[in-house]
């Protein structure tokens, strides 16, 4: 008999909407679900830990690993390479673990043309305005950074409609138990 295969759930959205947050919170409430560590040349922030938040590897050797076939999709994003290992989401998935993927809108559907089955939720934010204050909160971008996102994220919102779920952040507890409901369905925990 054989058994059945992991769900793959993809959650997007444009910085600073809270998607991180909300991906800490489901990876809580859902120990079964395995989160899928992305792979970037990026540096690594203080907060971070190798193998937890990313695989931070150098440009060279991410490059090898493109040539090798090694991820399920990458892409070149505000100047640093980011991925997603194909062999850790088909070691996941064929022993029925659902797999959670933090990734942008070009690669969650990326992810959909390889697995059809895949489950993609965009998490939108009210508007454009309250994104850029959400971004000059968090203190983190200069202001070409801070443009570069907004224009980023008009772009991203124009593909919401190939998503699967579409989920707005006015109030994060809010949209919360929305994807909530939405990650309990995907996986059976209903039943």
């Amino acid at each position: 008999m054989k058994s059945k295969k992991g769900a793959i759930i993809t959650i997007s959205a444009p910085s600073g909407t809270g998607k991180t947050t909300i991906v800490r919170r489901i990876l809580n409430d859902f120990p079964e679900i395995v989160f899928s560590v992305s792979a970037t040349t990026r540096t690594r922030r203080k907060n971070e830990a190798e193998g937890v938040d990313y695989f931070f590897i150098p440009e060279e050797e991410f490059k090898k690993k493109i040539e090798k076939n090694e991820f399920v999709e990458w892409e070149v994003f505000y100047d640093n390479y980011y991925g997603t290992f194909s062999s850790f989401i088909e070691k996941n998935r064929s022993k029925g673990k659902p797999v959670l993927l933090e990734v942008d809108v070009k690669g969650a559907l990326k992810i959909k043309k390889i697995y059809p089955e895949a489950i993609l939720i965009y998490i939108a934010p009210p508007s454009l305005k309250e994104l850029l204050v959400r971004l000059k909160k968090r203190q983190t971008e200069n202001d070409e950074e801070l443009k570069k996102r907004i224009r980023r994220a008009k772009m991203e919102l124009s593909q919401k409609d190939k998503f699967d779920y579409f989920v707005v952040n006015n109030d994060l507890s809010t949209a919360y138990k929305e994807i909530k409901v939405l990650i309990s369905t995907i996986t059976d925990r209903s039943n």
